[in-house]
């Protein structure tokens, strides 16, 4: 079973889906029940567009990592000047946060071995 996080909330379209929602509650167009329901909604749909949609794969080279952090089976990592390369390009960065998190949140059962 997929879980849903609210990580992409944090993204660029998911900041521009907040503030939207958040100016129909305020002009009563919407109630926040409804606007909970289509958060969850995003939170669903984008995670599995990333899943099924995205193909392109990135490897990265020569960073070192600043900073990282294990807090509620989240991993956060922090790397400065890594090389990212594309298909067929090669990207520079100043710095990067990846989050990585478990397909099972805490405290889901193991499924059963026979």
């Amino acid at each position: 079973m997929t879980h849903y996080y609210e990580l992409y909330r944090r993204s660029s379209i998911g900041m521009a889906l907040t503030d939207s929602l958040d100016e129909l509650i305020q002009s009563s167009h919407i109630d926040p029940q409804l606007a909970m329901k289509v958060l969850l909604q995003f939170d669903k749909s984008i995670t599995e567009a990333l899943e099924t949609k995205v193909r392109t794969k990135a490897t990265f080279k020569q960073g070192h990592l600043h900073t990282y952090r294990f807090c509620d089976e989240v991993w956060t990592f922090i790397i400065k000047d890594p090389n990212f390369k594309l298909e067929h390009e090669q990207i520079h960065v100043d710095k990067i946060k990846i989050v990585a998190c478990n397909a099972k949140k805490p405290g889901d059962a193991e499924p059963a071995k026979n």
